[in-house]
């Protein structure tokens, strides 16, 4: 291949490189604006230029044969260095503008994200904020996102990360359903009841308790398993059960009296406790938008949501 011929195949890396990442032709279509034979043919071109096959292809799955691995590497490359190179300007402007895009977990971004951010968009009018809710875990340069909140006990290595907030696991019901059941004084009472978990994974209904040296787990059970928070509180308040629901989620409710916390005096270990942090790659934090809302989601969404 010539000096410049790799110009020419430009679409073709990055039609290779979304269907590498998604791992199927449909996904990387949808993502890219195209149809499927159109992806399939830009990277059937681009082996051709190669002289190599990039990929193992079934009715099932796509693998990458070795030469497709050094590639994947290479593109992922080329990629990120034309993300970077077009925010350049970002980083000699003035003053904080322009389009900041974030993404975070549903229910983070209702119940302690979606605030702030109002509050946000009034102190600074001339940057615009592009919110992608979604629950799984996003990479700030291959989804093109240039901050991504993520609950987590460590955050990943190759980013930097900022801490937001505690996120502790609580457990609540309705008082109509506690003034019903058997009285709940130690964990192991839990075995009599009817409890709301993730389901997700197969020890999630082990639950894990510490108060002071004592520890206590309890297998629990119930009629209503969902792998999402609100879910679960909308099943409490539908008097279900006792619910394992973040504080932030549970917050309002609590507050209002529509439910209360259930050993309230235990910590209850669960495994997806830890950290809300904002991740982002350590080069944009120069750029004067990324650094406005960096630091105010640090100040702001710290000081609004203290442990209780």
């Amino acid at each position: 291949m010539g000096t410049n011929d790799f110009l020419e195949v430009l679409p073709e890396m990055v039609a290779f490189l979304r269907v590498a990442e998604l791992g199927s032709f449909s996904a990387a279509a949808r993502q890219l604006g195209m149809t499927p034979s159109a992806v399939s043919r830009r990277v059937k071109r681009l082996e051709r230029v190669l002289r190599v096959q990039l990929m193992f292809r079934t009715t099932r799955q796509l693998r990458l044969t070795e030469p497709g691995l050094e590639a994947f590497a290479r593109c992922s490359d080329l990629v990120r260095a034309a993300q970077e190179t077009m925010q350049v300007a970002d980083q000699y402007a003035s003053s904080p503008r322009g389009t900041v895009r974030i993404s975070a977990p549903k229910a983070f971004a209702r119940h302690v994200l979606h605030p702030v951010i109002s509050k946000f968009l009034e102190e600074f009018p001339e940057i615009d904020i592009q919110l992608l809710v979604v629950d799984r875990d996003v990479d700030p340069i291959r989804d093109g996102i240039d901050l991504v909140i993520r609950l987590t006990h460590e955050p990943p290595l190759g980013l930097a990360a900022r801490r937001l907030m505690p996120v502790q696991p609580i457990l609540c019901a309705t008082s109509h359903y506690l003034n019903k059941t058997p009285k709940i004084e130690h964990p192991h009472d839990l075995v009599n009841h009817s409890c709301l978990y993730l389901g997700e994974k197969e020890r999630d209904n082990r639950w894990f308790f510490k108060r002071g040296k004592e520890t206590a787990e309890v297998v629990v059970h119930g009629r209503y398993v969902a792998n999402h928070s609100e879910l679960r509180l909308g099943g409490v308040l539908a008097d279900l059960g006792i619910g394992c629901i973040p504080h932030f989620v549970a917050h309002e409710t609590l507050a209002s009296g529509a439910a209360e916390r259930v050993l309230a005096d235990w910590d209850f270990q669960a495994a997806y406790a830890g950290h809300a942090y904002i991740l982002y790659p350590q080069t944009r934090f120069s750029i004067p938008k990324m650094r406005a809302v960096i630091d105010y989601l640090v100040e702001h969404i710290d000081a609004s949501w203290q442990r209780f």
